[in-house]
């Protein structure tokens, strides 16, 4: 049995750091990775290069200063998103990617598009300028059982805008579906998939058997177990389209322990050392190095990182606090629900 791994530092290609306080509590969570996709759905929401460049600098600031990590922006799109903005700010090196939220989709999506046509032009300058589209990959039609709402978006939205604008490259992002992972493999040089911890973990049961548990609650929700054991196979194969973004979502307790809880897990304090597990229990630990570390960086045209982070597997589980403050707030802590044995030892070479 490997007792020992050396990986490139590793990325998070879908992060959520959010903004002032919850900022400050939680950058530091993440602060020993290489790259992050940083999400743009604040209140108000990201929507020009500007604004961009300044929630830049509010991270840098909250990050303590031996950080690693290296923010990279996105853009919220709307409907009113000024193509010329995106590509200048693209240009600049002040923004790495443009989101798509559908209107009403998840957390902070209201401002999120609801006519396709009307973004028409900007995504054909993405294309032309080479800028990702980052995607929640969900249809928000109430008819729509929430369990079918990802596979319904390939058919009605994802492929029709994809052949629409050729040349465009996308992330689907937080697959959570067998349809998802067979888009993902088979649509091309210019579609690239991210994968969560979370998700890699949980089916549908963990929230609702046995009661409702809020801290599993996440959008996409999750899915049946034949779901959740394709994107393990996914994630393991090697396949260079499929890359680690973890979707960490904090939010206070008294925010999720409601009435209306709100969607997401909070994984930035111990993703790293679950995935390293599932991937040692899948007999697949020479891939997690492509996981996290290489993929996304291929699809985003960058190199890996240089520097190393060493993973130890010990007897004694791996621990990490329950939750954490946040001002007057607490944030729970994502819960495997099973012991962990990998540690992380960091090291630069």
């Amino acid at each position: 049995m490997k007792n020992s791994l050396t990986l490139r530092r590793p990325d998070d290609w879908h992060l959520h750091l959010r903004d002032q306080q919850m900022l400050a509590s939680v950058a530091p969570h993440s602060a020993r990775l290489g790259r992050a996709i940083i999400m743009p759905n604040l209140v108000p929401p990201v929507v020009t290069g500007a604004q961009a460049a300044a929630y830049r600098a509010r991270i840098a600031t909250a990050l303590p200063p031996d950080a690693t990590l290296r923010p990279l922006m996105t853009l919220y799109l709307t409907e009113a998103t000024d193509p010329a903005d995106v590509v200048a700010a693209h240009r600049d090196g002040i923004i790495a990617a443009v989101k798509l939220y559908p209107a009403g989709a998840t957390t902070n999506s209201d401002s999120g598009v609801r006519d396709f046509d009307r973004v028409r032009g900007v995504l054909e300058a993405m294309a032309e300028a080479g800028i990702p589209l980052c995607v929640h990959g969900e249809v928000t039609d109430p008819a729509v059982d929430i369990f079918d709402r990802e596979a319904v978006f390939i058919d009605r939205v994802l492929d029709p805008v994809r052949r629409a604008t050729p040349g465009l490259r996308v992330v689907m992002e937080h697959i959570t579906t067998r349809d998802g992972v067979d888009y993902v493999r088979h649509g091309g040089d210019d579609i690239g998939g991210t994968i969560t911890t979370h998700h890699l973990v949980i089916n549908r049961n963990h929230i609702l058997a046995g009661g409702i548990r809020p801290h599993y609650y996440c959008l996409p929700v999750a899915k049946r177990e034949t779901h959740r054991l394709a994107l393990v196979e996914a994630a393991t194969s090697g396949e260079a389209r499929f890359f680690a973004g973890t979707d960490s979502a904090p939010h206070p307790d008294h925010a999720k322990e409601s009435a209306c809880g709100c969607a997401g897990c909070f994984t930035a304090p111990n993703w790293l050392q679950i995935t390293a597990q599932l991937f040692d229990d899948a007999g697949a630990l020479s891939r997690l190095e492509g996981f996290v570390s290489r993929n996304g960086a291929a699809f985003y045209g960058l190199a890996p990182n240089e520097d190393r982070i060493r993973l130890v597997r010990r007897d004694a589980p791996a621990r990490w606090p329950a939750r954490i403050a946040a001002g007057d707030e607490t944030v729970t802590v994502f819960d495997p629900g099973f012991p962990i044995h990998w540690h992380i030892d960091e090291y630069a070479a």
